[in-house]
């Protein structure tokens, strides 16, 4: 492992089971790394896999201060049930994590975003994320996740419904192009 960031880098090895439970999370975590009696406040900045075994062969992190801000990848969490979900349309979640710039102190395990008054056809664009203290790094037209007609939708329910999930169809396929 290599810790860099810092006036000079510190090359370190780590246990596999140990970096094992570091990197098959979907949380963020700061991590304090003591080497030689000095502790360091660290993130798993970049990791790198066997090609064949998928063993885990290197690992940088980079040293963080609470003064300056670092750029790190957040899971993105759906919260509720969806009006279009329960009418028979699809989740379907296009980024399952975003990347932000925050100070340390500020990043959050995960960013929740509540899905209960989306309808079919609607979605969830980058640019409507808001959390305090963090930017968002993804573009802004990018969709995080949206509610999408199936056929039991466009077929199911009464005909207001029909209309209803037809209109919004017709307004993501114009939208996507």
């Amino acid at each position: 492992c290599v810790l860099y960031g810092g006036e000079k880098q510190v090359y370190f090895s780590i246990l596999e089971n140990d970096l094992d439970k570091l990197v098959n999370t979907p949380s963020v975590y700061l991590v304090e790394i003591d080497f030689e009696g000095t502790t360091y406040k660290a993130i798993l900045q970049d990791i790198q896999f066997h090609p064949v075994t998928d063993k885990i062969t290197h690992a940088d992190f980079l040293l963080i201060s609470e003064d300056k801000p670092v750029i790190i990848s957040i899971p993105v969490n759906s919260v509720g049930t969806s009006k279009g979900v329960v009418a028979g349309g699809k989740l379907n979640i296009n980024r399952r994590k975003l990347k932000v710039k925050a100070l340390p102190s500020a990043l959050p395990d995960s960013i929740e975003l509540d899905i209960t008054p989306l309808k079919i056809g609607d979605s969830i664009k980058v640019k409507e994320v808001k959390v305090n203290g963090l930017e968002l790094l993804d573009p802004k037209s990018d969709v995080v996740l949206a509610v999408k007609v199936t056929r039991t939708s466009a077929r199911g329910g009464d005909d207001d419904d029909e209309e209803e999930a037809a209109t919004a169809e017709a307004e993501t396929e114009s939208a996507e192009a």
